[in-house]
């Protein structure tokens, strides 16, 4: 009857429509699959356009203050969100790289759409001038919305040979320095019941490699400080992010080449995973989504470090014979080079 076939009709799932329409359309069953991964591929596509776009129009007017941003990542940094509409605050060590940075900036952008960049120069090794660097950086625009801490020193050396003016000096850069900055820009964020402020951190800030005591001694020392700021000024509207990721790799990728005969499948995946790092364009887009989305943490790594990091969670005895291995491997071949 009518009815019954009307009842039919309605009690038919909507995702069938599509299979219907392509049966009714005389393709053969085999090329249903295909066309529905097109499809689906072109609807994440559009999907991504529109969050490309929409990341553009959140940061425009944004007061946003970049550290070491000559470096590979924060002039990555610096290049999204000028284009972004942002309102630039770049520091760095040295002013023949701030102005390069602020040439290259302003001569490929419309001046119509994008705001000159502030220089502002910071040295996190100088601690007695971070009182004045942040009166500097108030003093721009009378407030920061986001705060992205970029600045980093990297040391690789058995602990017994680091020096205590050393450690000290990559505590300075690596955790008081962003540490202070945060506290600075902080009351005038409480104020505006407003802000966000992202630590660009290392993956060794939540997993310790041997030869790395310092440098991971100074990145979990910035992560558990970030993590409790983010517990106290949640409830001024404040946001802080932390992006973890592997060591940048600002080199070009080496050309492909034929694998040698009877190679280890395994072992060149897992030693790719660890030596090709995070690309500067990579770790700038992350920070620009962390910005937009207000993730709280992002991790940034291959899949072989976020297992060590299940691995020091869950299983910490195997993780710390694995690195232990590695280390009487490594003294083992230095005779040998």
């Amino acid at each position: 009857s009518l009815f019954s076939s009307q009842s039919m009709h309605h009690r038919t799932p909507k995702p069938c429509y599509f299979f219907f329409f392509f049966f009714n359309m005389g393709l053969p069953s085999v090329m249903v699959l295909p066309l529905l991964i097109v499809v689906a591929a072109g609807v994440y596509y559009i999907y991504n356009e529109i969050l490309q776009f929409m990341s553009k129009t959140l940061v425009r007017n944004k007061v946003v203050v970049i550290t070491d941003a000559v470096s590979g990542a924060g002039a990555e940094c610096a290049h999204l969100f000028h284009k972004a509409g942002a309102r630039l605050i770049l520091c760095g060590t040295t002013w023949d790289k701030l102005e390069s940075l602020y040439d290259s900036l302003t001569t490929a952008s419309d001046p119509r759409e994008t705001f000159a960049p502030k220089l502002v120069i910071l040295d996190f090794s100088d601690m007695d001038s971070m009182e004045d660097v942040v009166a500097e950086v108030m003093e721009c625009y009378g407030y920061v919305d986001v705060l992205i801490c970029n600045s980093s020193m990297k040391l690789k050396a058995p602990v017994h040979s680091v020096s205590l003016e050393l450690d000290r000096n990559i505590m300075d850069i690596n955790y008081f320095g962003p540490s202070s900055l945060a506290k600075g820009v902080l009351p005038a964020m409480m104020s505006r019941r407003s802000g966000h402020i992202i630590l660009v951190n290392s993956i060794q800030g939540r997993l310790a490699i041997p030869f790395r005591g310092s440098y991971a001694a100074s990145k979990h020392a910035a992560q558990a400080f970030f993590d409790c700021l983010r517990a106290e000024v949640e409830e001024y509207g404040i946001v802080v992010s932390t992006v973890s990721h592997t060591f940048i790799n600002a080199s070009e990728p080496p050309p492909a080449v034929e694998p040698a005969p009877k190679q280890n499948v395994l072992t060149d995946y897992i030693t790719s995973q660890l030596t090709h790092g995070v690309r500067p364009s990579v770790l700038a887009n992350e920070i620009l989504e962390t910005v937009n989305r207000k993730r709280k943490e992002v991790v940034l790594a291959h899949p072989i470090p976020r297992v060590a990091l299940y691995l020091r969670s869950l299983f910490p005895p195997f993780l710390f014979a694995v690195l232990a291995a590695r280390v009487k491997d490594s003294v083992l071949a230095e005779p040998m080079q």
